[in-house]
């Protein structure tokens, strides 16, 4: 379960975290540290400006040790990884990855063979989730959206698109305009945090090709 009610209001959790930034490569990369011990890492496109990957460092009590978990994109580099245990799930097992473009956010679901009129795809605005089942009920599937959580924004079926190929299931939704303000909002925040830059490249300048997106 990712921090969500924490994080509400977003932009005020921002504002008051300490943050650290890099720029290597074509990558920039932000780490926050928020009062009540989580931490968050999230990684920026030099090129689009469009992010990358965002993980939460989850303190467990129980476990009494900390936990990465993935929210967006791939994996954490395994110097995060350290005290996990990987597993690896077989390949013919669907397999759900997240992304993010400039105008939406977009899901796939591997290893789904089957075509396209078999799934009914819903959107729940009361719990901020996307449905997915199939009419042969050989797969069930509910996601969680924790962007629209946190903005408190009820997806809809209107701004919903699906399509199927090479037995993956694509599901696409258009950015609302309180999200893509939320970003940027966060992106101003950004220009005040001290960066390391690498290979020449300047951090005002990456931050005006971002906020202008």
């Amino acid at each position: 379960m990712f921090v969500l009610v924490t994080f509400l209001p977003r932009n005020a959790k921002i504002r008051s975290a300490d943050k650290s930034s890099a720029i290597q490569g074509t990558v920039r990369k932000v780490h926050y540290s928020f009062a009540d011990g989580t931490e968050m890492v999230e990684e920026y496109s030099t090129e689009t400006g469009v992010i990358l990957r965002r993980a939460w460092k989850l303190r467990s009590d129980l476990l009494q040790k900390d936990d990465w978990e993935i929210e967006l994109g791939e994996p954490m580099p395994k110097t995060l990884q350290k005290n996990a245990m990987l597993l690896s799930e077989a390949s013919t097992e669907p397999f759900l990855s997240k992304r993010i473009t400039r105008n939406a956010i977009e899901w796939r679901i591997r290893n789904l063979p089957y075509p396209l009129c078999t799934y009914t795809i819903t959107c729940d605005g009361e719990t901020r989730t996307i449905t997915v089942r199939t009419s042969n009920k050989k797969y069930f599937k509910k996601i969680v959206i924790p962007e629209f959580q946190r903005c408190n924004f009820p997806p809809t079926q209107e701004d919903l698109t699906v399509r199927h190929q090479n037995q993956t299931l694509i599901i696409s939704y258009k950015k609302p305009p309180i999200l893509i303000e939320m970003e940027k909002a966060v992106l101003v925040e950004l220009q005040n945090v001290e960066t390391i830059e690498y290979d020449n490249i300047k951090c005002e300048d990456l931050l005006k090709g971002l906020i202008g997106q």
